[in-house]
């Protein structure tokens, strides 16, 4: 599993967490993608992929960029992450 990272997610507006691996070679805005349509289906909520969401590192109070990729951030195994909408 070098390849991957376990990470716990938080979705605030549904009360809800995961725990998702996420591939490290990926660009953020395509994880957020990834991860709003996996939420989707495994709650059975639309969640609305046009929106802007916000990827947040609950320790650091970090919020990723869209063209950053995982390996080059500080998300690694055990991380946790909340995901926003962007409502600015």
């Amino acid at each position: 599993m070098e390849n991957k990272v376990l990470i716990k997610l938080t979705v605030p507006t549904l009360n809800e967490t995961f725990d998702l691996f996420l591939p490290v070679n990926e660009i953020i805005w395509k994880v957020k993608k990834m991860l709003i349509k996996s939420i989707s289906d495994l709650t059975g909520t639309s969640l609305d992929n046009n929106k802007e969401y916000i990827l947040l590192n609950k320790d650091s109070c970090r919020v990723y960029h869209n063209n950053e990729v995982i390996i080059n951030t500080d998300i690694r195994n055990g991380t946790e992450l909340y995901i926003y909408i962007n409502e600015e």
